[in-house]
């Protein structure tokens, strides 16, 4: 069953759950088959790699690893903590079409 994801690539979200709660960090990717988001600088995870020819060093790396998106909230920059995200339908003046925009539900703010 599909299920539609509210947070998008490049939102602002508040960890609200887990080792990292109280972590802020951008959306750098939605992994919507798994309902899962990475976060910049969250759930980060060591990562040993044998010398290839691409690293020849081979190492111990560090990556972000997903986080479900049941744990995440947008940030509300107003209200300087997580909100839930709601829909609002707009008519277009120009066109006279009627879109769909993102709002933060605590302070009413469309989401970019």
């Amino acid at each position: 069953m599909s299920h539609k994801l509210r947070i998008k690539k490049d939102d602002e979200v508040i960890v609200v759950a887990g080792n990292d709660k109280g972590t802020r960090g951008k959306v750098l990717k939605v992994v919507k088959k798994e309902k899962r988001v990475i976060i910049e600088g969250v759930n980060m995870r060591k990562k040993h790699t044998k010398p290839s020819q691409k690293n020849p060093q081979g190492g111990i790396t560090e990556k972000e690893m997903p986080v479900h998106i049941s744990n995440v909230m947008i940030y509300d920059a107003k209200e300087k903590e997580g909100s839930r995200v709601g829909a609002l339908l707009i008519k277009d003046e120009k066109t006279g079409k009627i879109k769909s925009a993102r709002i933060a539900k605590k302070s009413g703010d469309m989401l970019k």
